[in-house]
C-alpha cells in the first residue's frame, strides 16, 4: 500500500511515522522546513509525492486545504481516495468533495476527534464521504480507528464542530473563572470546585443544566449579570460570561 501525507507538521509527521512502521509505503510533502518522518520519502514537489498512491491523506491548516487538493488532483484519479483531515466547515468539506467528483476521486471528510500527539494512527477519526468506507477498511487493518459514519462530504466535520462548542467553549469558561479566582486570592479553591463538579458530571447534570435554563431563565441572568460585576470590580475580561448572559436573556 502507498500512501502520501501532505503536510509533514506534529500531526502529519506522527501518522506518517506510524503508516511506515506499519509497513506502508509512504510518501510525503511539505513546502516547511520540517524534519521528514522517520521511513517517509521526502519529495521536493507535491506532484511527485502522490504519483502512484492509493490513499493521499491532506493534514494541512483548513486555509491550505484548497491548494493541497489543487496540487493532487492533476496527478491522481480514480483509482486513489483524497482524505483532507483539516478542521474546516462542513461547507468547506462540501466544496471540495464536489471538486473531486469532477476528477472522479473518491474524496473523504476526516474529523480527528483527539489530539493526535500519543495517539498518532489511533487517533479517534469520523470519516464521510465517497471513499470513507475504503479508507476505514484500509487503515483499521494498520492500527488506525476510524469510524466511517455515511452520509455526505462535511457530515463528520459538522459531527466534531459541534462537540467544539461544548470542549473549546468550556475552556475559556474555566480559563475566565481562573482568572477571576486569581484576582480574588481564591486560585486553589476555585480550582478544585472546578474538578470536582467535572469528576462528577453525569448525563442527570447535564439535563438539569440545559432545563434549567427554560425553567429559571430570570434567575439565572440575575446572578450571571452578578458574575459581570464582579469581574469588571476585578478587571477582568468577561467575554464567556457576557455569551452566556447573552444566551440566558434569549430564553426569557
Amino acid at each position: 500500500m502507498r500512501v502520501t501525507v501532505f503536510g509533514l507538521g506534529e500531526a502529519g509527521s506522527l501518522i506518517a511515522a506510524d503508516l511506515a512502521r506499519a509497513g506502508v509505503e509512504v510518501h510525503g510533502f511539505d513546502p516547511a522546513d520540517v524534519p521528514t518522518p522517520q521511513g517517509a520519502h521526502r519529495h521536493d514537489m507535491p506532484t511527485s509525492a502522490v504519483a502512484g498512491a492509493e490513499l493521499v491523506m491532506a493534514v494541512t491548516a483548513a486555509a491550505d486545504a484548497k491548494e493541497a487538493m489543487a496540487q493532487a488532483l492533476d496527478i491522481i484519479g480514480p483509482e486513489t481516495v483524497y482524505a483532507d483531515l483539516a478542521t474546516a466547515s462542513p461547507s468547506l468539506k462540501r466544496e471540495l468533495a464536489g471538486i473531486a467528483a469532477e476528477r472522479g476521486v473518491p474524496f473523504v471528510d476526516v474529523a480527528l476527534m483527539a489530539p493526535v500527539p500519543g495517539l498518532g494512527l489511533a487517533t479517534p477519526a469520523l470519516a464521510s464521504g465517497p471513499g470513507a468506507e475504503i479508507m476505514a477498511s484500509a487503515l483499521n487493518l494498520l492500527g488506525a480507528r476510524v469510524e466511517s459514519i455515511g452520509g455526505d462530504a462535511g457530515a463528520a466535520q459538522a459531527r466534531k464542530l459541534t462537540r467544539s462548542i461544548v470542549t473549546k467553549g468550556l475552556a475559556g469558561l474555566v480559563r475566565e473563572a481562573m482568572t477571576a479566582a486569581r484576582a480574588a486570592g481564591d486560585e486553589e479553591w476555585a480550582w478544585r470546585q472546578i474538578v470536582n463538579l467535572l469528576e462528577t458530571t453525569d448525563e442527570d447534570f447535564i439535563e438539569r443544566l440545559t432545563e434549567g435554563t427554560d425553567l429559571h431563565a430570570e434567575r439565572r441572568l440575575a446572578e450571571m449579570e452578578a458574575v459581570a460585576d464582579y469581574l469588571d470590580d476585578l478587571g477582568v475580561p468577561s467575554d464567556m460570561t457576557a455569551g452566556t448572559i447573552a444566551h440566558i436573556r434569549r430564553a426569557t
